[in-house]
């Protein structure tokens, strides 16, 4: 019996422990999650991106000709007049860039670069929330050209019926209006006929009456 009573003591100690653990697991478990974290900021337009290679390039190219290399190249004159020698460099880099930019700067404006970028910002943004996938070249040119040729070729074919129709309608409607003309033409050279057969009949019986008036000869 004492046995027996230290067995299930142990069993109840044996309990007890694995409820804390259980207890001690459940209140350690994983708490509320982080909190959403700054907003990711939009990536920036290709118009941007240009701007920025531009801007690189002419870093990399004001470091290409150090003012060092320069100097090198005008040793005697850097060693007589330093300072005017700084004073060139800092004119020909400055002069440079300038140039440079406004070089690119036509050719932005004449190839209308800035709203050519825009628009295709605004294409690439609207093809994110398009749901069937982008086409792709198959690898048999014949079915490429007809899947882009085809539906341009219906849309043009609707688009010339939709014309077609339109001056058939303008063209029936001119013949309505020139055969209206041609019988209100007619109905006017009948009234003219008959007037002028009313004319004559009345400058007939006119004729009549002034002879009957005359005196017999």
């Amino acid at each position: 019996m004492g046995g027996g009573g230290g067995a299930v003591g142990r069993l109840d100690m044996a309990e007890a422990r694995s409820g804390g653990e259980e207890a001690a697991a459940g209140g350690g478990g994983p708490g509320p999650g982080p909190g959403p974290g700054p907003p990711v900021p939009a990536a920036p337009g290709r118009a941007q991106v240009f701007t920025t290679v531009v801007d690189t390039f002419l870093e990399k190219l004001a470091a290409a000709g150090s003012y060092q290399r320069f100097a090198n190249c005008y040793r005697c004159f850097y060693k007589l007049q330093p300072e005017m020698t700084r004073s060139i460099y800092d004119q020909f880099i400055s002069q440079l860039q300038s140039s440079i930019k406004e070089e690119i700067q036509e050719v932005k404006d004449e190839g209308n670069l800035d709203v050519l970028f825009n628009s295709l910002d605004k294409i690439v943004e609207e093809a994110k929330n398009r749901e069937e996938p982008a086409w792709r070249p198959s690898g048999i040119p014949e079915e490429d050209v007809r899947s882009a040729m085809v539906p341009y070729l219906l849309k043009h074919r609707s688009y010339l019926r939709k014309v077609l129709k339109e001056k058939e309608e303008e063209n029936r409607k001119v013949a309505e209006s020139v055969l209206a003309g041609r019988d209100r033409i007619a109905e006017l050279q009948q009234l003219i006929e008959a007037r002028k057969h009313a004319w004559q009949a009345i400058s007939k019986e006119q004729r009549e009456l002034i002879m009957t008036f005359k005196e017999p000869q």
